[in-house]
């Protein structure tokens, strides 16, 4: 009797955890992401001891809206892509930056347009994804180069719907991330990228629904301490990285090679972060493209914890 009697209490100890459902992750298909596939194909999530399930999707905007549906409980997006949301609702938080860019982002047009450099961009119809990071980089681009953003046509376009529209000739030209403006390079005739800009550097985030926090903070932890540990393996071995993320996206290995050098895997959360949100939010406020008089704090968008655990010095935010 004192058997069963004891072997039920283990079962009733025991069971919230082993019995948590997996934590369900919205992850961007871009090789951004690489470090959720390495940690995915190498085992680092079940080594940490976290359950998670990878539904991947095209384009940050579509992971954050599979947050705040409930269909994740967490996303991987740019910073941009928060911006947007944080005038709508604040049930969401950053608990780690994965990897940044300032070259993830880039405009493609046709030598049949005429345009080599940014500012001739004035009075042409681009296709971009509004409410996303590639509408900021394509505005930032365009006031830094004398180019009034209201001369420009803007057509709202989905990422896999880019290249067709420049090969059809139903847009000018296309801002948007990569994979897209390499495919866009190799399928439509005459297709040139604009000359590199370093006016905004990406960053890409781990977003989560604030009602974890509390209840499944070791998990949050684990998920990234697995990322930590694939981060380290692309350092230390870009190879087999680089072989992971071939197979993941089916992309081809001239375009691994090409865009390799351009993005900096590391787990952090520093000031710029809150800067580019802040700077973003202005921006956002002035061209309307956002309802509000003022911006959010976006202290309150960032939960620094769990990422203070993994790696103290990765947090740098000034609270």
């Amino acid at each position: 009797m004192y058997v069963l009697y004891f072997l039920l209490l283990m079962f009733l100890w025991v069971s919230p955890v082993s019995s948590a459902e997996p934590l369900r992750i919205s992850v961007s298909q871009t090789p951004l992401s690489l470090p959720f596939y390495v940690a995915d194909s190498q085992g680092y999530f079940a080594a940490e001891g976290v359950k998670v399930r990878i539904n991947e999707v095209v384009g940050g905007h579509r992971t954050m809206q599979q947050l705040l549906e409930g269909s994740a409980d967490l996303a991987t997006s740019s910073e941009a892509v928060v911006m947007f949301n944080s005038f709508q609702r604040n049930d969401f938080a950053v608990i780690a930056s994965f990897v940044t860019s300032d070259d993830d982002v880039k405009v493609v047009t046709r030598a049949d347009t005429g345009i080599d450099q940014p500012r001739q961009l004035a009075g042409k119809l681009i296709g971009t994804v509004t409410g996303a990071a590639s509408h900021y980089f394509l505005e930032t681009l365009l006031l830094l180069n004398g180019v009034d953003p209201t001369s420009v046509r803007l057509r709202n376009l989905q990422p896999e719907a880019m290249v067709e529209a420049l090969k059809k000739r139903e847009v000018d030209a296309i801002a948007i991330w990569e994979p897209f403006p390499f495919k866009a390079c190799k399928a439509v005739t005459g297709a040139k990228l604009l000359p590199k800009s370093t006016v905004y550097r990406l960053t890409f985030n781990l977003i989560v629904n604030k009602k974890l926090f509390g209840i499944r903070d070791d998990e949050l932890v684990g998920i990234l301490r697995a990322l930590d540990r694939a981060e380290q393996f692309i350092k230390r071995r870009p190879q087999e990285a680089k072989a992971i993320l071939l197979n993941r996206l089916k992309l081809e290995n001239d375009f691994v090679d090409w865009i390799w050098p351009r993005y900096n895997y590391r787990l952090s959360l520093d000031q710029s972060l809150l800067t580019t949100l802040e700077g973003e939010a202005r921006w956002a406020r002035q061209e309307r493209l956002v309802d509000g008089s003022k911006s959010p704090n976006y202290l309150n968008f960032v939960n620094p914890g769990p990422l203070s655990r993994v790696s103290p010095a990765a947090v740098t935010i000034i609270r």
